[in-house]
């Protein structure tokens, strides 16, 4: 275990309890003085220390690991790419920020994507007030509310596991014990949706409407989460409170997407589901065949296993179409997701789309050097007519390379080689591959080479002498 210096999270912390250091020096049985010399960085967190601290203040001790600050210092790269370039501050500043002081980078954050988003409103002719804040929308809060919480909810986790004991949820019988909760607790029975939708609640005839083209695992999804909105309904609201006014869109999406979760927790309780996937090695296609349930639900539910002392490989769920939207992402590791324009081309989650049905693998690695394994399956559905248009999408699954060792497609992979592995970046436009023949745009704040007498198999050189104008 490497050295914990985490003094201002330690101080923010005792401040937040109104503490002195007196006083939590006492509680943590050491002197003030050394309290003092921890907050300060002075001395680093020894190992008693930290799991006194866990047990005082109630948090796992992932809160003081340096890498609990790579996804914020991936972001702050993203949202101050331009002043980087133009150097005016360092990536290793920015580290050092988000690690000492973790509260002003997230505002320093907040301060750098509203610049942008004014940005895009006046780069597209937007005659509004740009002196206003510009919000955002409810989705992007929706996927920063369960990517602040790394993908994993503790208490709707067990609460659903604790229910799924309670009415006997096991593989082959999820829908008959979903069934008789609906119809024995809540007075709710099971109609046919005959319209577009693909289910529906009456409230008035507590009738639950699901269409014939669902198939069993999906009629199960909606059937759990259907179950969490009656029986879960004030736990909804306290934890979507806590980011979001009641009454605002977040606050209602936030909602249902809690109530989906907890749908996924109740048909894939955790221990049970934790332990065959530890041992099939996280062979996805297994798992689907052993629950019965789709590929995409079993993806996103092996991205949530992350309780506390019973951790899975923590992993990025991503799901994209074939012109490079993202619809889904999260994450339990520091693997950062553009928000600013496409992913990267050379991910292997586009190659998916090139073989439908088959899983494919890659080694990929970021421009900081962490590397990625990474699995990806396109998937389709469709509505179920003749000539009606569906839906296919690439699922990607992805952990860093440390933990491939545990999964089933490191088999055969020359993993330790650094050369295998495929560089990538989080997105063209704040890449900073500066050398990648397949950037689809040029990169912010660099100066190009434009000579009308030559060219180069780079579609945006850069001129790297740093001139205007990008003349040499």
């Amino acid at each position: 275990m490497g050295k914990i210096y985490a003094g201002a999270r330690l101080r923010r912390l005792r401040e937040e309890r109104t503490m002195s250091q007196a006083e939590l020096a006492r509680t943590l049985a050491i002197s003030p003085s050394y309290l003092n010399q921890m907050e300060h960085d002075s001395r680093p967190l020894t190992v008693p220390v930290l799991l006194r601290l866990t047990e005082v203040f109630g948090v796992d001790p992932g809160f003081f690991s340096e890498r609990d600050t790579s996804r914020l210092v991936a972001d702050l790269r993203e949202a101050l790419a331009s002043e980087i370039d133009g150097a005016r501050v360092s990536v290793a500043d920015l580290s050092e920020l988000t690690s000492r002081m973790p509260a002003v980078a997230q505002v320093l954050l907040d301060l750098g994507r509203r610049n942008q988003r004014l940005a895009e409103l006046v780069g597209a002719g937007n005659d509004r007030d740009t002196s206003l804040d510009v919000p955002r929308s409810p989705h992007e809060e929706i996927r920063d509310y369960f990517y602040r919480r790394q993908n994993y909810l503790h208490e709707t986790d067990l609460a659903a596991e604790e229910l799924a004991a309670a009415i006997g949820i096991r593989p082959g019988e999820v829908l008959s014990a979903l069934t008789s909760r609906l119809r024995e607790r809540h007075g709710v029975h099971l109609g046919t949706e005959v319209g577009k939708r693909l289910h529906h609640y009456d409230a008035t005839t507590r009738t639950l409407h699901l269409s014939t083209r669902l198939r069993p695992g999906q009629r199960a999804f909606r059937m759990a989460t259907q179950l969490a909105l009656l029986e879960h309904a004030a736990e909804l609201d306290r934890q979507a409170t806590q980011d979001f006014a009641p009454d605002s869109p977040a606050h209602a999406l936030v909602r249902i997407g809690i109530a989906n979760y907890f749908a996924a927790a109740l048909i894939l309780p955790y221990r049970d589901f934790h332990t065959t996937a530890e041992s099939v090695r996280y062979d996805i296609e297994r798992l689907t065949d052993h629950y019965g349930l789709g590929y995409e639900t079993v993806c996103h539910r092996l991205s949530t296993l992350q309780r506390p002392r019973q951790r899975g490989v923590p992993f990025s769920f991503v799901r994209v179409d074939r012109a490079g939207n993202v619809s889904k992402r999260q994450s339990a590791t520091g693997f950062h997701f553009s928000r600013a324009g496409g992913t990267c081309p050379l991910w292997s989650v586009y190659e998916a789309f090139a073989a439908p049905g088959r899983i494919h693998v890659q080694v990929a690695e970021m421009p900081d050097g962490q590397r990625y394994l990474w699995t990806a399956r396109a998937v389709t559905r469709h509505r179920g007519g003749w000539g009606e248009p569906g839906k296919t999408f690439a699922i990607g699954l992805g952990c860093e390379l440390r933990h491939a060792g545990r999964l089933v497609y490191s088999d055969g992979l020359d993993i330790g080689r650094s050369a295998a592995a495929t560089p990538i970046g989080m997105g063209c436009r704040v890449c900073e591959r500066l050398e990648c023949p397949q950037r689809a745009a040029p990169p912010l704040g660099r100066s190009l080479v434009i000579d009308q007498n030559s060219s180069t198999f780079v579609p945006y050189p850069v001129d790297l002498n740093g001139l205007d104008g990008g003349q040499r």
